[in-house]
């Protein structure tokens, strides 16, 4: 068995070595683990034609890069989001696909519940920038979570994110996701969901996910964590060991694949 090679997708509001250093730490010499950052802060902030498939672009020209003909593929929130697209048009690249609460997996065969809450989202276009954040956050966790306030003074970073929140909202309305490639996908998949998240968003698509497709699926629930204390960053190794469980059944149990 060779090593084990794998890419992280961050979402949309920290930089991927601070989302996944912890994780990285606790997987431990022996796995190839890159911390890829989003293509959507490139520039210093998102491009008028970005879209999904700039993120698959750049996960091709990272994996590409290193030489890896396949690898392992995991993605948080808005890079969950990613994730599921590149797994929809290059399944062959991928060896497993683990999702840390995706910020979107299609637009079909949503709950009423989840339509509601699609729409909740889209209000937050009309929001001024100093109660974007705030209202951003809690749309994503159940009403009875206390959220912590923001970084005193904020990281220079910062800046640019509400604009690539806003990006990833705008492409989710009229991106292709292609449900029957994604239909086809038979390598194992690993779904990490926070038991204090908003069940009607990352339930909602967990539940749809493993329902409509996806044979080889394994939901993990953290009870304590939310979507803005997630368990890469807060139970690292627990998660850790997981992810290293979910690449070794991988390997060892490969499904063949098509296309990509």
């Amino acid at each position: 068995m060779g090593p084990i090679r794998a890419i992280l997708l961050p979402g949309a509001v920290l930089p991927a070595q601070a989302a996944f250093g912890g994780l990285i730490a606790a997987l431990g010499p022996d796995v190839q683990a890159i911390a890829k950052d989003l293509e959507l802060y490139a520039d210093d902030g998102p491009t008028a034609d970005w879209s999904l498939d700039t993120e698959i672009d750049g996960v091709l020209r990272e994996a590409d890069t290193r030489g890896w003909e396949t690898f392992h593929l995991t993605g948080y929130s808005g890079g969950g989001a990613a994730a599921l697209a590149f797994a929809a048009k290059h399944p062959g690249r991928l060896l497993s696909l683990a999702l840390l609460e995706p910020a979107w997996a299609g637009n079909w065969d949503w709950s009423p519940a989840y339509t509601e809450l699609r729409k909740k989202y889209e209000q937050l276009e009309t929001l001024p920038p100093e109660q974007f954040m705030s209202a951003f956050m809690r749309l994503g966790v159940k009403p009875d979570v206390v959220l912590p306030p923001p970084p005193d003074p904020p990281p220079p970073w910062m800046a640019n994110r509400p604009a690539g929140i806003r990006a990833f909202l705008r492409t989710f309305k009229n991106y292709d996701l292609e449900r029957a490639r994604l239909a086809a996908f038979r390598q194992p998949v690993y779904f990490a969901l926070g038991g204090l998240s908003n069940p009607h968003d990352y339930g909602d698509i967990a539940s749809r996910l493993s329902r409509v497709f996806f044979p080889d699926f394994h939901l993990e629930v953290f009870p304590k964590r939310h979507h803005f204390d997630p368990p890469h960053r807060i139970e690292p190794e627990r998660l850790a060991e997981l992810l290293r469980r979910h690449w070794e059944h991988a390997v060892v149990e490969p499904v063949q694949t098509h296309g990509g």
